[in-house]
């Protein structure tokens, strides 16, 4: 293979060599031991199902995190943990004059990248491709590296997409592990939120200026407001990445309006503007909104007829 072409480099980002301004996988330390055992398993890689938004990219950056920070055995000193979309590997490369196809580029480079865990979310794509351009079998590819113990992978997939794809060809679920991942609780998910928030403060320059108490008493109030029968079915999310997304825009919206500080009137606009609850549960949670936090809008003599 042409020293100079690097599937991995190419299409791949390096987890273990992302900055982490705090630990992407907060109160997940079960589905991360699950995960180092089963890749301390020969000729085994993990699979995390469970349904979509609760946090399965989070537990793999949070592997990665640990092993920047050497937070794991020994055995995965030094490893590089690698995250791939499925989409890049379809086409081909040349490669010393040659036309080859991505997937056995990757495989074979692989081969000579010891201590690479490669991570690739929407896993079932490899398995239900027929639609892809090339109607490659990309799931036979890499049962033979599987197979081998050239490849140590971690596979991210929703339950429904699992039953659906993976679970029918039993040839290529052997060489996986599957890690159910569960939903967060409430206080959980409080806890998650009050761990990303100062990530948003230095992506975006904006900082949350409350006590302790007061950040929490918030978070509380986006975690119940987004509960389960709260929420639309077609459209929304589960704990934490529905409150994440309403965490999140509160902090544009005061960005927006070029502000430093993201304040009580930043989070009722972000509340207000949510499409990811019924219209009557919405109209409900806003008007407790000003019930819990008067004191605060008194006090900051929000105007929230502007909003």
């Amino acid at each position: 293979m042409d020293n100079n072409i690097s599937i991995i480099d190419r299409y791949a980002v390096n987890l273990t060599k992302k900055e982490y301004i705090t630990n992407p996988a907060i109160e997940r330390d079960e589905e991360i031991k699950q995960v180092i055992l089963t890749l301390l398993t020969p000729e085994k890689s993990a699979l995390l199902v469970g349904k979509p938004g609760i946090g399965k990219t989070a537990i793999v950056e949070g592997l990665a995190y640990r092993i920047q920070k050497n937070m794991v055995p020994n055995a995965l000193f030094g490893y590089d943990l690698y995250k791939l979309n499925v989409t890049s590997l379809i086409g081909t490369t040349e490669s010393d004059g040659q036309v080859e196809n991505r997937v056995d580029l990757l495989i074979k480079e692989l081969r000579n990248r010891p201590k690479t865990i490669l991570f690739i979310d929407e896993t079932h794509v490899l398995v239900g491709n027929s639609n892809n351009d090339a109607n490659i079998d990309f799931a036979n590819m890499f049962k033979a590296g599987l197979d081998r113990g050239d490849i140590k992978m971690i596979g991210a997939t929703t339950t429904e997409e699992y039953e659906q794809y993976i679970l029918r060809d039993r040839a290529f679920l052997r060489r996986f592990q599957k890690v159910d991942v569960l939903e967060a609780s409430q206080d959980t998910t409080v806890k998650i939120l009050m761990g990303t928030y100062p990530k948003i403060e230095k992506q975006l320059g904006v900082v949350l200026p409350y006590t302790d108490f007061i950040k929490e008493k918030i978070m509380r109030f986006i975690v119940e407001m987004t509960d389960e029968y709260k929420r639309v079915y077609e459209v929304s999310s589960r704990y934490p990445d529905i409150c994440l997304t309403i965490l999140s825009n509160a902090f544009t919206n005061a960005l927006y309006e070029d502000n430093k500080e993201v304040r009580i009137k930043h989070f009722y606009k972000a509340i207000c503007n949510t499409g990811a609850i019924y219209e009557d549960a919405k109209v409900k949670e806003i008007a407790r909104f000003k019930e819990v936090f008067a004191d605060l809008i008194r006090e900051e003599k929000v105007n929230l007829e502007e909003y």
